[in-house]
């Protein structure tokens, strides 16, 4: 366990590039999936880059969010990953290979999180990335829901002790 935790519930961080569209799916995602399983857990996401911090996510997140998941993320803010993230966290998952390359190229000494992609806890899918839906349609913001749903869905059991 984490030095500088101060609960024994799991924290977890989602990350994308901007965190305006797959890793506040994959938050929301896992917050549901968590609920529905009673497990406790504490989960976040955070984008690699800094050009979208402080903005809500993606009016199509949103609203695959709302339709397919029954959750508001409109109140959502990005941010950008700190290093203290990596002291703070159990868990953090990439999107996409590439944000993880550069998590484990920014990951300080003494870090104790457990990095690697999301979808690798979905049994067929290890080593892929969540399709990035945002110079797509509503439907790749579809594929996206369910694909990170899928990974949440599986992760949570992962968790059940």
């Amino acid at each position: 366990m984490n030095h500088y935790k101060t609960s024994k519930r799991p924290t977890v961080l989602m990350v994308c590039l901007g965190n305006i569209c797959r890793s506040p799916l994959a938050e929301a995602a896992l917050r549901q999936a968590a609920e529905k399983s009673g497990v406790e857990v504490h989960v976040d996401s955070a984008g690699t880059g800094d050009w979208h911090v402080g903005n809500a996510p993606d009016k199509r997140a949103c609203a695959v969010a709302l339709n397919m998941g029954g959750i508001d993320i409109r109140k959502m803010r990005a941010r950008q990953i700190e290093e203290s993230d990596f002291f703070k966290l159990d868990y953090i998952l990439a999107m996409d290979i590439p944000n993880l390359r550069y998590l484990q190229s920014m990951t300080p000494e003494g870090s104790l999180a457990d990095l690697s992609l999301f979808l690798d806890y979905t049994p067929g899918a290890k080593g892929r990335s969540v399709a990035d839906p945002y110079y797509g349609t509503s439907a790749d913001f579809e594929t996206c829901w369910r694909q990170v749903q899928s990974a949440a869905e599986h992760f949570i059991k992962r968790l059940k002790p």
